[in-house]
């Protein structure tokens, strides 16, 4: 019998601009979503966990969330010392730690990355394991661009990812002027 720990706790927040779906087990945050259809992208992301379920509780996210608002608003840009739960390949674990190394307001290329990982004929299968990350901005893989400079693909759109490297490249030029 599975136990209340298998649940998938979520929240939405909207904060400056920003709509937010969060999700987390009681081992860590396993989603962030951008997207208008994130709910729904969440419910079907929750079954790699074995659960009973997802249930909104925006008590159980409040740490997570709390975090997310100071990344948005300036105050934080570290988001390393919340904890995750992730589920995937041994390859897409792989990817997604390289990408939690990647500096506040840097980019790297997918190239940089498959040649990190000592796999550097791997990009396209770099890039659909980037395209698989559950917990964006947390796990920043908008700070990847392509080869040529381009923003590319963000599973939740290109336009938050744009967004994304604005904030941070502003926040980056504040702290410099201050």
């Amino acid at each position: 019998m599975k136990g209340v720990d298998t649940l998938v706790y979520w929240t939405r927040f909207n904060f400056d601009g920003w709509s937010v779906i969060l999700a987390a087990t009681e081992k860590g945050l396993c989603y962030v979503g951008l997207a208008e259809n994130s709910l729904e992208q969440l419910k079907d992301w929750a079954k790699r966990f074995d659960n009973e379920g997802v249930k909104e509780d925006e008590a159980k996210l409040e740490v997570y969330s709390n975090q997310l608002k100071g990344y948005f608003s300036g105050r934080t840009n570290d988001l390393l010392a919340l904890s995750l739960d992730l589920k995937g390949t041994p390859f897409q674990l792989q990817v997604w730690e390289m990408l939690h190394r990647i500096p506040y307001g840097e980019v790297v290329t997918y190239s940089e990355i498959a040649e990190q990982i000592g796999k550097a004929s791997a990009v396209r299968a770099v890039a659909s394991a980037i395209g698989k990350n559950p917990v964006l901005i947390v796990v920043p893989c908008h700070r990847v661009i392509a080869k040529s400079g381009g923003l590319s693909g963000y599973r939740d759109g290109k336009e938050h990812k744009r967004n994304l490297l604005q904030l941070e490249k502003s926040r980056l030029i504040s702290d410099r002027t201050e």
